[in-house]
Formats: C-alpha cells, structure tokens, sequence
C-alpha cells in the first residue's frame, strides 16, 4: 500500500479527511477516493470516488457526486509540475552548490520513473552528471542485470569499463553510457527499509544482484530489478551515505519525497529525456477526448 504521509494539503488530502470523517460518524461504510493515474493512456484515465452504504444508496450516490465537484472546482491545483529542469539545468545548479554542502541537492528523474512505468535504464542525467564531474554525488539507480553481471565479472576494488543501460529504448532518455568504474561493492540486493514510505516499516525488499560502481566522484547504483527511489536504505545497504552527499539523483515523481526531501537542502525536478518526460502528452492515444487539462472544456 502506498503510504498517504507525503499528502498534507490540496484537495486530495482535503477528500481523504472528509471521507475519514464520513466513515467516523457513521454515514458511510467505506469513502475510497481514487486520484487516478495521469500516465495512463486508457480511455477511463481519471479520478474518481466510490461510496460504501448498507441499504439505500441515494446518500452514497450525493456524497459522491459532491466530492467529485470539489474535485472539478480545485483542477487548477498543481502538487507536482509537469515543468521540470533539463538534465544540464539541473547539473548546472549541482556544480554550483556542491562545494561545501551541508545538505544534498537531490534531483528527481520524473521522466524514468519505475513507479510510473518507465524503463529505468535512462543515461542522459547520468551522463550530464559525468560529464560536469560533479563530486560527492550519488545516482540511484540503474536497471541493468547485465551490467550487474559484468560488475561482479570485474570484482569488488578492481576497476573496468562498463556499458550502462540505454537497452530499452535508447531514442527516449539515452543510449547505453560506456564508463571506466571503479566496483565499490556488490549485494544480493536484499535489504531492509525503514523509510515512511510504502517500501519502509522494516519491511525487507530485493532488487537482485546489485552493485555499486564509482564513477569519477559519483557513486552509481546499478540494479537487477527495476524500481524507484524512495528509501534511504537504498544507498545505505550499496555503502553510501545518503546524509553526506552534495548531490543524490534520484528515478522517481513523488514518493521519494517522504524520505529524501528532509535530508535535501532543495528538491530539484528533472526531465532527463525518458518515457514519462515533457513529451508524454503528445503520445497519449487512448484517453478519451475531450479532457480536462488536454483540452480547453467550458461547463
């Protein structure tokens, strides 16, 4: 289950309170508030509520149809911008902090997020981060069990070239990246989280083989299993000190934030090019037309 404590304000949260509140007096069974997912191209994209009574439904039918209008009268509301920087704005602004820092910058690759369905094997962030030679910084993470495989081929303290990621759809988000690494370390990828979100309460999870590559000054974690970033013990279990970076990318939209945003000194989004970037809205074709913010809709 997703963890709702990263949602404080907004209608979201507003709707979730009244339907507790709902559940609480009596009035309602069961008031489950469904956001709906943006980056679904099916024709039912969209929020939506489903109201839980015993016997006449008529209360449970307004009760709906109330908190959907609140949802249409509060559409203007942006939790997470669809803007974003560029992979070189956000490398910019960490080469420029990262002296000094007490606090890591983190930047958060929305357009390859896992959770939202995106390969997670995009480069062009990471490459923009080797090319700027940004020190102290750490990259979580990328999908490739074969690079994984190539990495424990080389051995733990020992140094080789490896092609990372760019296998799935090199045309969104970056080709294969060939670097010279150093191999700091190499799990099974069976860690425990402890983080508030919905990989945390001690909860143990794998990602498969995993490793650990140090490239120039950037600690780069490269995965069997393809996931998000959303808990400190993601790098804590691969070796690295989350609390000591300058700079920690990141592969997620939002539920990061939970664990990452209050050790960051800013949170930075990013569209490194992948699926889920600026250009997802042109490719959506199964949405049903018209829609609200797709089109311009008078009611």
């Amino acid at each position: 289950m997703v963890s709702m404590a990263g949602v404080q304000v907004g209608p979201m949260r507003e709707l979730i309170n009244r339907g507790e509140a709902l559940e609480s007096s009596g009035k309602a069974l069961v008031v489950s508030v469904c956001a709906g997912f943006e980056l679904s191209d099916i024709y039912d994209v969209g929020p939506s509520v489903t109201v839980t009574v015993d016997g006449d439904t008529t209360a449970a039918q307004r009760i709906a149809e109330e908190f959907m209008d609140y949802a249409w009268q509060t559409r203007e509301f942006v939790s997470s911008p669809w803007t974003s920087a560029t992979a070189a704005q956000a490398v910019e602004q960490a080469k420029a902090g990262e002296l000094n820092a007490k606090k890591p910058l983190v930047l958060a690759d929305n357009s390859d997020n896992p959770g939202g369905g995106a390969y997670g094997d995009a480069t062009d962030l990471l490459r923009a981060m080797v090319a700027a030679d940004l020190q102290n910084a750490a990259f979580h993470a990328i999908f490739d069990p074969a690079a994984v495989q190539a990495g424990i081929a080389i051995g733990v303290g020992n140094r080789g070239r490896i092609a990372l990621g760019g296998k799935h759809a090199p045309e969104m988000g970056g080709g294969p990246l060939d670097v010279e690494a150093q191999v700091v370390s190499i799990t099974s990828g069976h860690f425990r989280c402890y983080g508030p979100s919905f990989l945390g309460g001690g909860v143990w999870n794998s990602f498969g083989p995993s490793l650990m590559l140090r490239v120039g000054g950037i600690e780069v974690a490269v995965i069997s299993r393809n996931c998000q970033g959303v808990d400190l013990a993601q790098l804590t279990s691969l070796g690295v000190d989350p609390l000591h970076c300058a700079t920690i990318a990141l592969k997620s939209s939002h539920h990061f934030r939970a664990a990452f945003e209050p050790i960051a000194r800013e949170v930075l989004m990013v569209d490194g090019g992948g699926m889920l970037g600026s250009e997802l809205l042109s490719r959506l074709r199964h949405v049903r037309r018209p829609i609200w913010p797709l089109d311009d809709i008078k009611l």
